[in-house]
């Protein structure tokens, strides 16, 4: 009987090892998904930026890059340029990608949008 009460006395603590030890791959998943968040979110904030530089471009004429950095989270840097002829304009958006994962670099989102040109004016 007492060897019995040694065996289960000597298993002690044995979890809380193995949870120690499991501690930085759940810490590294969670980070990894943290960062997929924000990749996905800046992608979809170059698209709405995009899509709203162009639509104003080609009511209005002009504004489509103010439009544009006006639709973006304000500290995203995002890149605007403008570009139209007598048929289209056509806006492509550059945002860069800040990663949390030490030694991960990203590619910046980069998003383009093309709509008639509607300006009675021309390009």
């Amino acid at each position: 009987m007492g060897r019995r009460r040694r065996r289960i006395r000597s298993d002690r603590g044995q979890v809380a090892l193995e949870y120690i030890g499991f501690i930085p791959i759940l810490l590294f998943v969670a980070l990894c998904g943290i960062q997929l968040g924000w990749i996905a979110y800046v992608h979809e904030q170059a698209d709405t930026a995009a899509r709203t530089a162009a639509r104003v471009e080609a009511r209005k004429g002009s504004g489509g890059a103010a439009a544009g950095q006006a639709a973006v989270r304000s500290g995203l840097n995002a890149t605007v340029s403008v570009s139209k002829d007598t048929d289209a304009v056509t806006v492509s958006v550059s945002i860069p990608i800040n990663s949390i994962i030490p030694g991960l670099s990203v590619d910046p989102a980069r998003a383009t949008a093309v709509m008639p040109n509607d300006d009675p004016k021309g390009p």
